[in-house]
């Protein structure tokens, strides 16, 4: 009966779908339809468009993410989040519905994996190819999802007709990206075809990231290195403050820092700036919903200790409304004309973000800072004071700053947290990455609250629980 319920849950799914995903073709579960070089590129494209929806990163995880982090505060049923007392049914709703995404967007790219090997029209090359952007599409999504979640069903091009698939630990699910991701390396471009596509260097970014969270620093920092050294990146230099719009803007095609995005447009767009803005500010063209706000006396040890010269501090900005005078909301991502759907892209990889994430992993396989990471650690902190970031400035950090790794290690997590919060949940990464000690002492010096163990995973969503016959209660998360 589960069996049964679970293949009309996906049918449900993917019709009540069928308006977002518009780059989807009925028949793309026919094994006959991955045979040109434009089957295939159409079967690519039907991955993103789960992870674009409002479900997934068009609006939800944004906010899922960014509220846990000790810069931003919940607004109305977000409120819950930067509590830490548990979810309410709402947001538990919201997790489930992101795993539904989550697993559209696998499905679409288990599908390219297990038939474009059997393509007739297509060449090797481009079989090849699109597989490579399939796997590395798996690798992303399962990389996002596991440390949220901490074990997976792991569906596959092999077990892609199954139901009932058990629950995989982290380190089977860590197996099965690095494989991807490896693959991926070898077959993507060096280029993108198409601003958005991922390439070898995308897969190498989130390689980076990837060993970065399982803390093998060694891996991380040469695969950062690689990107650095490919000398295909720069950051944006920036001047002031309404400068970032050359890095955020909804106008952009592509940048010379962008190494992989989820690209919007205004027909498929990002509903998640609306959550940034009120309505009344000019930022969102009066169609702001108002999720998420900074509070500088209810966060004021991460406002307070933040250099007002930052130039990143400067996208906050105080808007009264109704809350009081210490709000402020946050121009990051703006869309002054938008009319429909905000056309910013979402940052997932980005070339300061490597930069950082060697700077880190390099001073701890070296057990100390080294004057090569302070340097890249300089080089984002330079152009955050609108300073050139390849030449030596008054506001460098100098290697003997730093008394011991662990002073540079808190240095430079601050620093990712200034530079990448609002891109792909960033911040609360890193707390978690650093340990649940670490995370809840950040927690609790800035936002005053104590988090219990259960509130660092996510709850694994009940349909799956009911529907998959390989998995029971006694597989829930601890707490849920």
């Amino acid at each position: 009966m589960k069996k049964i319920i679970l293949l009309i849950g996906i049918i449900v799914a993917f019709t009540s779908c069928e308006d977002v995903l518009k780059e989807e073709p009925k028949a793309i579960v026919s094994e006959l339809f991955y045979n040109s070089a434009g089957d295939l590129e159409t079967a690519v494209n039907a991955i993103f468009s789960p992870l674009r929806s409002y479900n997934c990163f068009g609006a939800l995880y944004p906010w899922q993410t960014e509220i846990y982090s000790d810069f931003q505060l919940g607004r109305g049923s977000y409120a819950v989040l930067n509590e830490y007392q548990g979810l309410d049914n709402t947001n538990v709703t919201r997790i489930g519905s992101m795993w539904t995404q989550f697993y559209l967007a696998i499905r679409n790219a288990n599908l390219v994996i297990a038939n474009a090997p059997n393509a007739t029209v297509a060449d090797a090359a481009v079989i090849a190819k699109y597989t490579a952007e399939a796997r590395f599409m798996r690798a992303f999504t399962y990389s996002v999802m596991i440390p949220y979640f901490g074990k997976l069903p792991l569906r596959t091009e092999e077990n892609i007709k199954d139901t009932e698939v058990p629950l995989s630990s982290k380190e089977q699910v860590y197996d099965l990206i690095i494989d991807d991701l490896e693959y991926a390396e070898q077959n993507l471009p060096d280029a993108p075809s198409v601003a958005g596509r991922p390439t070898k260097w995308s897969a190498k970014s989130v390689l980076a990231h990837v060993y970065f969270i399982m803390e093998n620093y060694g891996e991380a920092k040469t695969k950062a290195e690689e990107v650095i050294q490919s000398n295909k990146f720069a950051l944006v230099n920036v001047e002031t403050v309404d400068d970032w719009q050359k890095l955020f803007g909804p106008t952009l095609i592509s940048t010379s820092e962008e190494i992989f995005y989820i690209k919007n447009n205004k027909e498929s767009g990002w509903s998640f700036i609306s959550f940034m803005h009120h309505p009344s500010d000019p930022y969102y063209n009066g169609s702001g919903l108002f999720a998420c706000y900074m509070d500088t006396v209810k966060l004021s040890s991460r406002w307070d200790n933040w250099d007002p010269k930052d130039l990143r501090k400067g996208l906050y900005y105080s808007w009264e409304f109704g809350l009081g005078p210490n709000t402020m909301l946050n121009n990051k991502f703006m869309d002054t004309d938008h009319i429909g759907s905000g056309a910013n892209d979402y940052p997932f990889y980005r070339y300061a973000d490597v930069l950082l994430m060697y700077a880190e992993a390099a001073s701890r396989v070296n057990n100390g800072p080294t004057a090569d990471a302070v340097e890249k650690l300089n080089m984002v902190h330079r152009r955050a004071y609108g300073k050139n970031p390849d030449q030596p400035s008054e506001v460098d950090f100098e290697l003997a700053d730093f008394s011991s790794l662990q002073n540079f290690i808190d240095v430079i997590v601050m620093e990712r947290g200034y530079e990448t919060y609002y891109e792909g949940g960033k911040r609360w990464l890193d707390l978690l990455r650093l340990g649940k000690d670490y995370a809840k002492n950040i927690i609790l010096e800035v936002h005053g609250k104590t988090v219990a163990d259960k509130h660092f995973l996510w709850p694994i969503p009940s349909t799956e629980i009911d529907l998959n016959d390989a998995i029971d209660d006694s597989d829930q998360n601890p707490g849920y």
